[in-house]
């Protein structure tokens, strides 16, 4: 049927029974309870939920509040879900004795899910390197499966994807992301070569990032020998000493003798530092000092106030 020269368009039949309001909710992500047994975690989820004290106030929260923002899951075949975001919530809803929780349920490919677990978590206060090395791993392997398609929390119709990827690579667009250079990715990923012993000590701050990135050329059983010097002798290598052994390494000269010797030495600024075991010292500083980055100076405090009843007390004593 046309009328004055244009085509008139019937409605469908859905739309006479149903108004625009409706055809919206019908549309939209619906939030779901789910059986939290149905929910298993997204396969190598490189983001560690940890029974901590951040865990307990969360636990406390939901006790009291419910879980206030839906996590977000995607279907199996076989009925059941996968997480995509919210580990950390359905770990706190399970030590809380909650049997179902809020989901938002996406139909995403495997490569979707990536990008959308990595993105949901990448942003967080507290990300370790090896947190932020496998995540960005698997997003840049993701995105090379997806090729045009980078980033599906971007809107696509304000800018031509095309005109986005014009002359970048996926190490670029991934950088561009997360405020990071393309050569500052590479390195992240780099840590994923290193062994698990090596790559906690990056977390602990024990080794220093770009040291470790170097240690990452190291063969396995090298990197095991580093470990062993650095764990009985407490050595930490510098970034010149890392450098030399990748150098040896890829020259095949490397040996335990030449990395016990490299590793043997002073550095110019060596200076000399008391060691002590993160568990050891954790229970007794309040969260707050660890929030405020001020866990060193709070233990001098301690110290000096402790010297100071010291004196106090043999003074008392000498009387």
């Amino acid at each position: 049927m046309k009328e004055q020269g244009h085509e008139m368009k019937l409605p469908k039949l859905d739309d006479l029974f149903t108004n625009q309001a409706q055809r919206d909710y019908e549309k939209a992500e619906k939030v779901e309870e789910i059986d939290i047994s149905k929910i298993s975690d997204f396969p190598n989820h490189p983001f560690k939920v940890n029974d901590d004290d951040k865990m307990e106030e969360m636990v406390k929260s939901i006790k009291q509040y419910g879980v206030i923002l839906p996590v977000i899951v995607r279907p199996k075949e076989n009925g059941t879900y996968e997480m995509i975001s919210g580990h950390r919530r359905k770990r706190a809803c399970e030590l809380a004795g909650v049997k179902q929780i809020r989901s938002i349920v996406k139909d995403l490919s495997d490569d979707e899910a990536t990008i959308l677990m990595v993105d949901s978590n990448i942003q967080r206060e507290e990300i370790l390197p090896s947190e932020k090395a496998f995540a960005y791993k698997m997003k840049l392997e993701a995105m090379r499966h997806q090729g045009k398609r980078v980033d599906l929390l971007e809107d696509e119709t304000s800018t031509p994807m095309v005109e986005k990827l014009k002359g970048k690579t996926s190490v670029r667009l991934l950088g561009e992301q997360n405020n990071e250079s393309a050569e500052q990715i590479r390195r992240y990923i780099r840590l994923t070569h290193l062994i698990p012993e090596l790559l906690e000590q990056v977390d602990l701050k024990r080794i220093a990032f770009r040291p470790a990135v170097e240690l990452s050329y190291l063969s396995e059983d090298n990197q095991y020998v580093v470990q062993n010097i650095f764990e009985f002798d407490e050595v930490t290598p510098s970034l010149s000493q890392a450098i030399r052994l990748k150098k040896l390494e890829q020259e095949g000269k490397l040996t335990e003798e030449k990395i016990e010797e490299i590793l043997g030495q002073e550095k110019p600024n060596q200076k000399e530092f008391i060691k002590i075991h993160n568990e050891r010292i954790d229970k007794y500083i309040p969260q707050k000092i660890k929030e405020s980055g001020k866990v060193e100076d709070f233990i001098i405090q301690c110290v000096e106030e402790h010297n100071k009843r010291e004196r106090l007390k043999q003074e008392r004593n000498a009387r």
